[in-house]
């Protein structure tokens, strides 16, 4: 099974005014008796992370999710368990991220300039590739969703 995390800002109930809030579902597809995660270069910032992004108007957070995995990684995926929601500041600014596992269903990356590189590693390698610690506690919280 593939595992795969997203995000979205924008506005949405439960959401704290002026935050960011992003769906981002966490991919993984099967890979011998494990799972492969998905992660993916942002050259902007020169980090590897999970898929996020924003919020479009009218957008539920669970479509964004599945729009920002597709517009990032190419892959079209299934949404599964909720993940844990994520806040932090980021460039001084208040940011909301929510995430799903999610399974890889199939698809194409194309390199572009938010996201230049997709990686598909065991857990214990995306783990040492992620740049932020906060991205590692999900990918703990994605393993535990999966093994249900």
């Amino acid at each position: 099974m593939r595992a795969t995390p997203g995000t979205a800002p924008g506005t949405a109930p439960g959401v704290t005014p002026g935050a960011s809030p992003g769906p981002a579902p966490a991919a993984s597809r099967a890979a011998g008796p494990g799972i492969e995660v998905a992660l993916v270069h942002r050259p902007k910032y020169g980090d590897w992370s999970h898929p996020k992004g924003k919020l479009k108007r009218g957008e539920t957070l669970a479509a964004c999710a599945l729009r920002e995995v597709k517009e990032e990684t190419g892959q079209f995926c299934e949404l599964g368990a909720r993940l844990p929601s994520v806040s932090y500041l980021a460039h001084g600014r208040p940011k909301e991220v929510h995430y799903w596992a999610a399974r890889a269903l199939g698809g194409a990356f194309t390199p572009s300039d938010e996201v230049d590189a997709v990686c598909w590693l065991p857990p214990a390698e995306a783990r040492e590739r992620l740049t932020q610690p906060r991205d590692r506690e999900l990918l703990d919280a994605l393993l535990a969703a999966t093994v249900r």
